[in-house]
Parts: C-alpha cells; sequence; structure tokens
C-alpha cells in the first residue's frame, strides 16, 4: 500500500460529510497475482493480474448505501460521494447498522509478518509447478496428470472511517499444488496435493508436494465396495478442518441472529467432549488469515470459541452484535462492494494426545476419510451427509482402499463423539488434526 491510499480515503470520507452523510467509511484494496500451470512436462499457462478496487460505506441516520470503483481518476472519484449519499436517501432503514463503537477501534497495529519482500521470477513458479509435476509422475503407477501448479499473490489492505481511524496491512501467498491419475482404464483413480505459506521459505519443496500426491493417487487403485453399516470414522487432517468450518457457520452472528443454527441455542453448554478445544487467532505470525485488525477497524485478538468442549463465543461483527445486544469480538470481515459480516480467521483445533495410529490401534472395523464429495450439510438441523473415499480399517490398520460411500450423522452427535489426535499442522486458515467420529453411519454396496 502507499500513502495515496490514505488521501485518496481521507478525501472521500470529508467529501461524504460535506454531501450529508453522517458517518462514512472507505475501504481500499489492491492485488497483484502470478500463476503458471505445467502439464506433461510442457508449460500451459503464465498469467498476471494487477488489480484496485475502492469501497464507500455511507450512513444517513439508519440509512446505509455502497459505492464502489475500480477507476481512481479525479473525476470518477468526485462524483461517487454524492452518489453515495443519493442512493441512502432511498435505503430503507437498518437499524442495527453503523460504525464500530470509536472504543472498540484498534489503535496499535500489531506486526505479524504476513508479507514476503520478494516477487518470485516467471521461471521461479514454473520450476515449482514443473518440480511438482515430475515429482509426482514419477512415482510408480502414476499414468497421467492434471497438471501442477504454482503461483503468488501480494494483496494490500487500507481501512479508513469518519470516526477517525486509519490502518493498513499487507500480506502475500505462494501456492503450489498438482493432481494426478494413476491405473489403467476404468481402473483409474485421481489425487492431489497442493501448500501455501505467506514466506517462500515456509513452502514445502515441490518435490515434496508432488511425491506426496503421486503415492496417494496410487495408494486408492483397486477399492472395494463395503456394506452399509455404523462404524468409528476417522478424518485424515486433509478433511478433518472442514468440520471445524461446519462450527464456524453455525456460530455466525448472522446466523445466529436470525435463529438459522442448529448451534442458536447452545452458548456456554458442552458442544464437543471434554478436552477438545478451538482457538480462533487473527495475530498468528505468517497466518495465512491473520489481519491486524478486523473490516470495521475492530481491535481483534486470540479467543478460545470452545474450551474444554464448551461453547464460549459467537464470531460477531458490529451489526450482528447490535443485533443480539452483544458487543463485537471483531470478526468483521468484508470487501468493496458491501456490508461487513462475521467471519473467522486463523482457526484450529487444539491437538490431542495421541498419534493417528493410537487413535485407529482399537477399531475391528471402520472407516478412514481421505476425500470428500458434495455438499451435504444442513446448517439449520446439523444434518451431516458427504460422498467419501478412503481407506477400510480393519484391527486397527489400514487394510485396503475404498470408494463410493456415503458417510451421514448430525454435527451436534459428531461433535460430542469426537476425539482429536496430536498432528495438528497449520496449513490453511482452518485446520484440525486427524479425527475420531464414533459411530456414523455408512452406506455403501
Amino acid at each position: 500500500m502507499t500513502a495515496r491510499s490514505q488521501e485518496i480515503l481521507a478525501s472521500l470520507l470529508a467529501a461524504a460529510k460535506r454531501a450529508g452523510a453522517d458517518a462514512a467509511d472507505a475501504l481500499f484494496v489492491e492485488n497483484v497475482s502470478a500463476s503458471v500451470s505445467y502439464r506433461l512436462g510442457k508449460l500451459e499457462d503464465v498469467e498476471r493480474s494487477e488489480s484496485a478496487d475502492l469501497g464507500l460505506r455511507v450512513f444517513l441516520g439508519s440509512k446505509v448505501a455502497f459505492v464502489s470503483s475500480t477507476d481512481f481518476s479525479e473525476h470518477a472519484l468526485a462524483g461517487l460521494p454524492e452518489r453515495a449519499v443519493a442512493m441512502a436517501k432511498l435505503a430503507p432503514e437498518d437499524k442495527y447498522a453503523g460504525l464500530a463503537p470509536t472504543e472498540r477501534l484498534a489503535k496499535t497495529i500489531p506486526a505479524l509478518d504476513l508479507e514476503d519482500a520478494e516477487e518470485p521470477a516467471p521461471e521461479t513458479l514454473v520450476a515449482r509447478a514443473r518440480d511438482a509435476e515430475a515429482a509426482a509422475m514419477a512415482v510408480a503407477g502414476v499414468t497421467n496428470s492434471e497438471g501442477g501448479g504454482a503461483s503468488f499473490s501480494r494483496a494490500g489492505v487500507a481501512l479508513a472511517t469518519s470516526s477517525g481511524f486509519y490502518g493498513r496491512y499487507a500480506g502475500t501467498s505462494h501456492g503450489i499444488g498438482v493432481a494426478v491419475l494413476a491405473g489403467e482404464g476404468t481402473g483409474m483413480e485421481r489425487d492431489y496435493d497442493h501448500a501455501s505459506a505467506r514466506h517462500s521459505g515456509d513452502l514445502r519443496s515441490a518435490e515434496d508436494i508432488g511425491k506426496t500426491a503421486g503415492d496417494r493417487a496410487v495408494a486408492r487403485l483397486n477399492p472395494r465396495k463395503v456394506k452399509s453399516q455404523s462404524v468409528p470414522v476417522v478424518f485424515d487432517s486433509r478433511e478433518s478442518a472442514g468440520l471445524v468450518g461446519h462450527f464456524a457457520g453455525a456460530i455466525s452472528g448472522a446466523a445466529i441472529a436470525r435463529g438459522v443454527s442448529f448451534l442458536k441455542d447452545r452458548m456456554g453448554q458442552e458442544i464437543f467432549a471434554a478436552g477438545v478445544s478451538i482457538i480462533d487467532d487473527p495475530h498468528r505470525p505468517r497466518g495465512l488469515r491473520s489481519k491486524p485488525f478486523d473490516g470495521e477497524g475492530v481491535a481483534n485478538q486470540r479467543r478460545a470459541l470452545i474450551e474444554n468442549g464448551r461453547l464460549t463465543s459467537w464470531l460477531l461483527d458490529c451489526a450482528s452484535a447490535r443485533q443480539l445486544g452483544l458487543e463485537t469480538t471483531g470478526h468483521a470481515a468484508r470487501g468493496t462492494g458491501g456490508p461487513p459480516h462475521p467471519s473467522a480467521t486463523n482457526l484450529y483445533m487444539q491437538a490431542g494426545t495421541l498419534s493417528p495410529e493410537e487413535l485407529m490401534a482399537d477399531i475391528k472395523q471402520g472407516f478412514y476419510v481421505t476425500e470428500l464429495m458434495g455438499m451435504g450439510v444442513n446448517g439449520v438441523t446439523g444434518d451431516y451427509s458427504r460422498g467419501a473415499a478412503g481407506f477400510w480399517i480393519e484391527n486397527g490398520k489400514i487394510a485396503f482402499a475404498v470408494s463410493e460411500v456415503t458417510i451421514a450423522g448430525n454435527l451436534k452427535d459428531m461433535y460430542r463423539q469426537l476425539t482429536p489426535a496430536s498432528d495438528l499442522v497449520f496449513r490453511h486458515g482452518t485446520n484440525a488434526p486427524t479425527l475420531r467420529i464414533e459411530g456414523m453411519t455408512i452406506a455403501g454396496a
């Protein structure tokens, strides 16, 4: 971000007040991204894009309006405030809309080390994509490739409010991924691996990512069918984060205020088994979703959303907090074209004490999930039904590959019967260790 963003935002806010707005805030976002794709030993695509976007939100009493622009010419920016105020006059009343309370605004901007100083050259991205695919194709049994890819992006955010807040931060992201197929004809199986990091020095090697993708694809060959039954289900750490994501959606202030969450009446109660904790930490150094303040300028902090199994907090922005008669938790996220909404940052379930092998050791018959398909999750009732593939467990060991099954349960029951393993690794914005859930329904042959 440059100093020009602060000048632009300050000018817009002053013009909005002159046009009749009671209050306003403005968001400036800029992004640079580059990516390459490499398939079967040949470079397929090289892309690069640069963009900047600005959003202005104005309040007229309890009415609110939004305007945005990608045109930063003096003429284009000059008309935005008056258009926004004119729109606000026609907007319906919204008694929950408004800027964040001044006393909740961030006073300091913590250093989170989110930005890598150097952008990788196109040749570096090509090498990452090429090496990932080559390592995957070198695995015995791998027969085809969907391609390897590598990417880099740098994003900057600046936020200003008419109540005097101004803050800005920037972050980078490096990524590598590859997907390959093993086997022949109708017996082919696909799998993948990918990784991302704020700094290139934290990124897993392309060779490791490629080999992991190849090994996973080969391991899935010759899958068997299993009969319908109720057994323990173990979620690989690649898929377990989804269960934490469903929890985050269920405690969103917007869902709670509308009464459309299966956890709407559960504040302060035991949601998970004793010993389970879920943390949201916006200030995790180099975290993929770290940010020094939320989308309304509110100071944010690390929170235990689940502590020893008990629900302790909703995810609230200012509007949902007002609707519920509570205080914002600093979880507002936003774009330039609409209102803020509650959203988690670096969300994770804390690790347990048992290794994945120990977690499975006493399972006579069970299912180890490595891939989930479909979106069969009902946020209102908690009903859960997903297509799945993975491996059958016999006497505590992986026995054979399994495909074309459905796993089903209800998240309220699943959370209470959940045991985390000790293998938590921070790979994504939402993370969890390997998880075991007792007595889920398997719909198979």
